[in-house]
């Protein structure tokens, strides 16, 4: 058992040896950044900035060429959810809303349509070999990066589901540093949810 144990230490500390400061930066303020944001925090975005950035300079040098395109709209959406946020700040704390059934449908509609339309995109014009892996996973965050900055709870759901999604990704193209992040932004998103529907349910009564 002691072999086991030592042997497993062994084997996370030479994967963090070989995590380059690229991966650090984006896997540190990836953290932060969602951190803040379950905490409602407007500084989340500001933080989003730096991560996106990171994270995209990453992506592009693993071929992840579907997440790298998804950093791009990260930026601009952190821009505009920093500006949606701050707009009203001293007037009123901007509410949380929730989805409707339309929008339910029409969101479970477009991931898949998405996913496909960019995994044939990849796999036909990129050298990417996870084109469809790639592809699922930015539909999903793409939507729920979307309903983060208009504050709806749902968002946190999606992200879940997103951040499980790209664990076994990060495993397969040997970024585990981001792997690790991603299984603890998992609970993060989780409690996000939990702290967000909280906050909803006393909005409403």
């Amino acid at each position: 058992m002691i072999v086991l144990i030592a042997s497993f230490f062994q084997f996370v500390t030479s994967q963090f040896q070989q995590t380059t400061l690229l991966e650090w930066a984006a896997v540190i303020t990836g953290f932060l950044c969602i951190y803040l944001a379950a905490k409602e925090s407007i500084w989340n975005w500001p933080v989003s900035i730096i991560s996106v950035v990171a994270y995209g300079l990453l992506f592009f040098r693993e071929a992840m060429y579907g997440d790298m395109t998804l950093q791009i709209y990260f930026l601009f959406t952190a821009v505009y959810g920093w500006y949606f946020w701050i707009r009203k700040k001293v007037e009123q704390h901007r509410p949380i809303s929730r989805l409707t059934a339309k929008q339910w449908f029409l969101a479970i509609l477009f991931i898949p349509l998405l996913s496909i339309l960019l995994g044939w995109f990849m796999d036909r014009f990129t050298n990417s070999n996870v084109p469809y892996a790639d592809g699922f996973c930015t539909a999903i965050s793409f939507t729920a990066q979307f309903l983060l900055t208009r504050k709806i709870l749902e968002n946190w759901l999606l992200w879940v589901f997103a951040n499980i999604c790209y664990v076994p990704l990060f495993i397969y193209k040997n970024l585990n540093l981001s792997a690790l992040l991603y299984l603890v932004l998992i609970i993060i998103a989780f409690n996000g949810y939990l702290n967000w529907r909280k906050t909803y349910r006393e909005q409403i009564s």
